[in-house]
């Protein structure tokens, strides 16, 4: 029981300090104009120290704001694209990917959704889940969110 607590109550203290808006946490915004803006109260990504935290990305084009209607390969891209525009404006790149969260509508779309993922991602691939829910926003098929170390 011991190492439960020892182990959640960092994690408690940091999520905390990242509620704050005092400059002294070390807390940096991120936006990139070439992915779509935050559309709710949330950044398209946190810099803390030398984590970035990148809030889930769909398939909407940062240009028009629009929702593209492909399937889900081109879905996928799209997904990918968005996610690296916000790292590049981090200065960093997919390398610097340690952890992502995919989420799907349909886990019959996972084989294809894996195939254009694994085209992003050079070995070794981010530890990563992949979980079926029952609606996204934009009722889009896929968000995926991600976690970067420089």
């Amino acid at each position: 029981m011991k190492r439960f607590l020892l182990f959640i109550l960092p994690v408690i203290i940091i999520v905390a300090g990242c509620q704050t808006d005092d400059s002294s946490t070390g807390i940096t915004e991120i936006s990139s104009e070439h992915a779509p803006e935050a559309i709710g109260p949330y950044s398209q990504a946190i810099l803390y120290g030398d984590m970035l935290f990148l809030s889930g990305q769909i398939p909407m084009d940062p240009e028009t704001g629009e929702i593209i209607d492909g399937d889900i390969t081109a879905q996928t891209r799209l997904v990918l694209d968005n996610l690296e525009a916000v790292l590049i404006e981090a200065g960093m790149d997919l390398n610097n990917v340690v952890k992502t969260s995919v989420y799907l509508t349909n886990l019959d779309h996972f084989d294809d959704m894996n195939q254009q993922y694994s085209e992003y991602f050079d070995h070794p691939a981010p530890a990563r889940e992949t979980v079926e829910v029952s609606r996204l926003p934009g009722d889009v098929d896929i968000e995926i969110s991600a976690i970067a170390v420089k």
